[in-house]
């Protein structure tokens, strides 16, 4: 005798019947924890500071542009310069893997909270 189990009994769906398929169900929206909403505010704050560091990154690579142009024996802060610019770039995808999860999480927070931004007064 074979140690396999029959397969469960097919309801097969009548096309043009209404209603969903048999066994269908629309997903339903977990609940927001505590923990969610603690992780929303730390992608979000980690993304505000990633953002911050790129613009003071920036504007010290200005500085420094302008330190190398009026003296030629300054030219070393041209090259500094051009390091903070790999790394503005380089930290522009952790950017975006910070910010993009961070707004969805609380795009979500505030469509579920009752009385949207009021805190339901």
């Amino acid at each position: 005798m074979s140690a396999q189990q029959p397969p469960p009994p097919h309801r097969p769906h009548v096309p043009g019947a209404p209603g969903a398929p048999w066994g269908f169900a629309p997903p339903q929206p977990r609940e927001i924890t505590a923990d969610y909403r603690r992780r929303a505010g730390i992608l979000t704050g980690s993304a505000i500071v990633v953002g911050a560091l790129m613009a003071v990154a920036l504007v010290v690579s200005v500085v420094f542009l302008v330190r190398a142009d009026q003296d030629t024996r300054n030219a070393a802060y041209g090259y500094l310069a051009l390091v903070l610019w790999v790394g503005i770039a380089a930290a522009v995808p952790f950017l975006l893997a910070l910010a993009i999860p961070a707004a969805r999480m609380r795009r979500r927070l505030r469509e579920r909270q009752p009385g949207g931004w009021s805190g339901g007064a």
